[in-house]
């Protein structure tokens, strides 16, 4: 199970949680929000994946940001349709397309995505474009039709430890690649607490 820590924001906390060798870190490129990253990233392991999210943002802003922070995967968190994740898709960089779902998430709508990107992201439906700090019901994976791998976002924290180990059980939980964290781990917005960080990897052997 792959592990990815968002909504990174300043730097000595950015060193501290690369130190934990989370296999993502997510920087976010969205000026309404809270996490909006505006430094430059300090230097960390060649083997975390430095993820710049965006929220319909422009192929341009994108692909500059890109080569600014030397970015190796994209999280495209807005209303971002198939063809413009085609074209991001040919830059061979990795693709995250994320989806805002509740009860009623139709599935459907991941079809025309299937070959346009590299994994799916799962969020809870809310105000925010993430970070909302709410669950969404994880029994409605057992719908899920593809077999395209996926992220497990929204509201995840220390609380949630036992329900995920009950959930990486099920047949829910075939298809899903990673578990990706934020808001529940945060001191404040941007800024992570080390130590929930580690209980969270070792209670989960992450």
């Amino acid at each position: 199970m792959k592990f990815k820590i968002c909504g990174m924001k300043y730097q000595d906390n950015i060193k501290s949680v690369a130190d934990l060798q989370p296999d993502y870190l997510g920087f976010i490129f969205y000026e309404k929000s809270k996490r909006n990253f505006v430094n430059k990233i300090p230097e960390i392991s060649n083997e975390i994946k430095k993820t710049g999210v965006f929220v319909d943002a422009s192929i341009e802003f994108i692909l500059k940001k890109i080569k600014d922070h030397k970015l190796k995967a994209v999280q495209l968190h807005g209303y971002e349709s198939p063809d413009f994740c085609k074209e991001l898709f040919k830059k061979q960089i990795e693709i995250i397309k994320v989806f805002s779902v509740d009860d009623n998430f139709d599935f459907e709508v991941l079809n025309n995505y299937e070959g346009v990107c590299d994994y799916f992201l799962f969020d809870t439906k809310g105000k925010e474009r993430g970070g909302n700090g709410i669950i969404f019901n994880w029994e409605i994976l057992k719908k899920y039709p593809l077999k395209k791998p996926y992220f497990l976002s929204g509201g995840i924290g220390l609380n949630e430890v036992e329900n995920l180990k009950v959930f990486l059980k099920s047949k829910a939980s075939k298809y899903c690649y990673a578990l990706d964290v934020n808001s529940k781990f945060e001191d404040k917005p941007g800024f992570k607490n080390i130590q929930n960080l580690k209980l969270f990897i070792q209670d989960l052997k992450l």
